[in-house]
């Protein structure tokens, strides 16, 4: 009876063992096939699956956290010659237009040896929109040029740094780093301002801009938030302290013969060819 009693106990801590780990049978068994094994097999496996975990977790960041860069944004304030300039890249003819209230697209081919094409964006250049339109395309900007109109600069000087500002402060745009050309568009005008005038005169209002916005973010709620700082801290704002590469350039979509000439855009051309 004693002995049934303590075998009958033992059957019952075994269920129970069991029941508490019911994959211990077969835990042992592939413990016990594992040492029956060859070691170098054993390497071998291993190494296959971390190939296969590496090249997973590789295919996963590649494809989903990079955005194929192979835009080209055209983009400026109001009556800078955006489209104008759209027009003339894609076929090099004159086009009357008006303001833009939505996106226009198409391929570009850039005037090099590669071939390269490009999807050139005309975006929106009002108040109301421009910011919008932005926001859509800047993950794809391989490059954006920023149209200034020359001829009236001094009186836009303001709202033009503002909008850079807004492009230069972005955490996307300055992660991605694509070439900023400002082309400094109506040199065929005699008030024309040249393209280093405006680009001292908007490196001066710029570092006005970062001092002003700084302090209102600080006011609100003690620190400068989640903006990119411009340029350098300690140090009046220079293009040349940015991360990404700056290039003014002369040009006049209109041309000097009006309507029936050529435009003169051959430096942004060259500048495009080089992306």
């Amino acid at each position: 009876m004693e002995a049934d009693s303590t075998g009958t106990t033992m059957a019952e801590k075994a269920d129970a063992e069991m029941a508490e780990n019911p994959f211990e049978p077969y835990i042992e068994s592939f413990r016990q096939q594992l040492e029956d094994q060859d070691p170098v097999f054993l390497i071998g496996v291993i190494v296959a699956l971390a190939v296969v975990v590496i090249t997973c977790v590789f295919l996963k960041y590649f494809l989903t956290s990079k955005t194929v860069q192979s835009a080209v944004l055209l983009v400026g304030l109001c009556d800078s010659g955006k489209t104008l300039l759209f027009s003339r890249l894609l076929s090099g003819k004159f086009k009357r237009t008006q303001t833009s209230i939505t996106d226009s697209s198409a391929p570009y081919k850039a005037k090099n040896d590669k071939g390269s094409i490009w999807t050139l964006i005309d975006l929106p250049g009002h108040d109301s929109l421009r910011h919008q339109y932005l926001e859509k395309f800047k993950s794809a900007a391989r490059a954006i040029v920023f149209v200034v109109d020359s001829a009236i600069f001094q009186k836009e000087v303001r709202d033009v740094a503002e909008f850079l500002y807004v492009l230069l402060t972005d955490a996307v745009i300055s992660r991605n780093s694509p070439a900023l050309l400002v082309a400094c568009n109506k040199q065929d005008i005699t008030m024309a301002k040249s393209a280093k005038l405006i680009q001292q005169q908007l490196e001066k209002e710029l570092n006005t801009l970062r001092v002003t916005r700084s302090a209102a973010l600080s006011s609100q709620d003690g620190s400068v938030g989640g903006s990119l700082y411009l340029g350098k801290k300690g140090k009046d704002f220079e293009f040349s302290q940015l991360p990404i590469k700056v290039e003014f350039l002369e040009c006049s979509v209109r041309g000097t013969k009006g309507e029936e000439g050529e435009a003169d855009i051959e430096s942004l051309e060259k500048s495009l060819a080089k992306l």
